[in-house]
């Protein structure tokens, strides 16, 4: 498995496409940070990343906590907030109106997404969608630490969005009432999100640092691959040197520089993450879970664990919403 994979399926990814929202200029729309509303649309996730794809017209993009310069939105563009910030859509620089928050709820009784029309008349120049995607918290997730507050991904004349395509797509037969429409859209925002990622790395320059320029790094990412394939056998730094054709001191420079980190650290930190998603997620007793985690000694992975994670593997699954217990 790749390691944009590896990681995407450890934060059991879900999507959601919300609002179908139109406008004519001039209008504001403003979306709360999602501290605030993160659980009203998605109450299953712990962490929730908002996303927009502009169908068509074009306006601005503006933070709303001034972490981010304005943006151009233009038809066809896709905008992802990968730490929820909040953010505003606007056809005038500057201009302000906060957001009702009770439209940020699921209503049992109608399907999504939800129609918003900031126009009366029905008349509307500008349509935008916006979705949610859920991702489970980890102790230490590479990919949001490396993500910067807004990522954009901009439809050029020569490429084109498919699964933008296939979302409007989709939203028009939910008039017909036609079944799946709602798992349809949810499947495609998930696979938006990663055709985004991607192409958001292979447009990195080269001299980028971070867990990101690693996956770019052809040395960095054999190694990268070498750990997300299998984290519970055992490995040194002398095999992860040998998967990157590198000498041992030539490669723990080389790693340390792109990503961040030490190999063995990053190693550490990874097979924390699935520890505590197999806490979360499955009623294996803390040994068994050592044991994926690459340690054959409990006492040795409870101790990596609380160092890392900052509880005892117990204490943790039980603060962490699992109804099964651990030892501390």
């Amino acid at each position: 498995m790749d390691v944009l994979s590896s990681i995407l399926q450890n934060v059991r990814l879900t999507g959601a496409v919300f609002f179908d929202v139109r406008a004519q200029e001039p209008f504001v729309a403003e979306t709360p940070d999602m501290e605030v509303v993160g659980k009203a649309v998605m109450p299953e996730s712990e962490h929730v990343v908002p996303f927009h794809i502009m169908m068509r017209g074009s306006c601005w993009i503006e933070s709303t906590n001034s972490s981010f310069e304005p943006v151009k939105f233009d038809e066809g563009d896709v905008v992802i907030f990968p730490h929820g910030h909040g953010h505003a859509f606007v056809t005038t620089l500057g201009d302000r109106c906060p957001p009702e928050l009770g439209m940020y709820r699921r209503f049992q009784d109608h399907p999504l997404p939800f129609v918003v029309d900031f126009n009366d008349h029905g008349v509307w120049d500008t349509r935008f969608v916006c979705g949610y995607l859920g991702l489970d918290p980890l102790p230490f997730n590479p990919l949001l630490e490396a993500l910067p507050d807004m990522t954009i991904a901009k439809r050029t004349a020569d490429t084109s969005h498919i699964e933008v395509d296939l979302i409007n797509e989709a939203i028009g037969e939910l008039a017909t009432d036609r079944s799946g429409g709602e798992a349809i859209l949810a499947r495609l925002s998930e696979l938006l999100f990663v055709r985004v990622l991607r192409r958001y790395i292979e447009e990195m320059p080269d001299y980028s640092a971070g867990w990101l320029a690693g996956i770019k790094d052809p040395k960095v990412r054999k190694a990268l691959i070498y750990i997300h394939a299998d984290p519970s056998k055992q490995i040194t730094l002398d095999d992860l040197a040998k998967s990157a054709a590198m000498s041992r001191s030539a490669f723990s420079e080389r790693f340390t520089s792109c990503v961040g980190e030490s190999p063995m650290h990053y190693l550490t930190r990874w097979r924390m993450s699935i520890a505590s998603q197999l806490l979360r997620h499955t009623h294996k007793p803390v040994h068994e879970i050592a044991e994926c985690a690459g340690y054959s000694s409990e006492t040795a992975f409870q101790r990596a664990f609380k160092n890392i994670v900052g509880h005892p593997p117990g204490k943790w699954r039980r603060l962490n919403g699992s109804s099964v217990s651990g030892n501390d």
